[in-house]
């Protein structure tokens, strides 16, 4: 596998869906996230409004506006924290209402990879995306946030997204996941997956035979229809629900204005 180092982006980053591919795989490098462009735009935009309601309070603008905006920062800070939890908070009401409307989308279903008893009270649901960095960000407190509660279902649903035009590393990760899934080693080769910083079409068949899956089998089950069709499944879903990125969090039913494995966990709790 390979030691190329990647940086690994703050857990408030979501990565944006694109159109899935299920075309054979073929290596190709990771996409990078907007991030700090984002939040160049929306700091940006922050100060435009500040600007344009001054006059509204009676304030005008000029060097005394200027010179107490300059000196308390922290104002275009919080507007900007405050716009962006608002926006969160409005994809996720419109995802909530798209789940009520359409409740059989998140329904069991026993091809997707679960851990947790089957009647459980509470399940969590977890799409995904392997080369996504913000799924990688959280994967390791999610997995320990998962061995504290026993009595939940996890279940994870692949959602390739990052791949375009002749990408398809990502799709082949998911492909190779179900494959293990179908084997009973999906634990172990999701954990290896997520923690691989640099995915290829060799680190992931490398990965398998790490973990003691059957790669002819695997093979076959990487290249069925079958599988292509779950995908492009779990695809319709993304897109029906409005979902705008991974890791997008469900518990019962409702999703997560936050990828922090912290936030699932008080959803959790509220839950029980």
């Amino acid at each position: 596998m390979s030691d190329t180092p990647e940086t690994t982006p703050e857990p408030s980053a979501k990565t944006e869906a694109a159109p899935v591919n299920t075309a054979p795989a073929k290596v190709a490098p990771s996409k990078g996230t907007t991030t700090v462009l984002a939040g160049a735009a929306l700091a940006v935009s922050a100060v435009a409004l500040v600007m344009a309601s001054l006059p509204y309070f009676g304030v005008g603008i000029g060097p005394q506006v200027r010179g107490y905006l300059l000196g308390n920062p922290q104002i275009l800070e919080e507007m900007i924290a405050a716009r962006q939890q608002a926006e969160d908070q409005n994809i996720t009401s419109a995802i909530d209402a798209a789940v009520k409307a359409n409740p059989h989308l998140l329904a069991h279903d026993a091809r997707d990879p679960a851990v947790g008893p089957e009647n459980a009270k509470v399940t969590v649901i977890q799409f995904f995306d392997y080369r996504c960095p913000g799924c990688k960000a959280v994967s390791v407190p999610y997995r320990e946030m998962m061995a504290r509660y026993p009595d939940v279902r996890f279940v994870f649903k692949e959602w390739p997204i990052l791949d375009n035009g002749e990408t398809v590393t990502s799709n082949y990760a998911a492909r190779a996941a179900l494959a293990a899934n179908q084997q009973g080693k999906f634990m172990p080769v999701h954990a290896a997956l997520m923690d691989e910083r640099s995915l290829s079409i060799e680190a992931i068949n490398q990965i398998l035979q790490e973990q003691g899956v059957d790669m002819a089998a695997a093979q076959q089950a990487i290249a069925s229809a079958d599988t292509a069709r779950h995908i492009t499944d779990i695809h319709t879903t993304g897109v029906a629900l409005g979902l705008r990125g991974t890791p997008t969090f469900f518990v019962n039913g409702k999703a997560s204005a936050s990828i922090d494995p912290a936030d699932v966990e008080q959803m959790i709790k509220a839950a029980q």
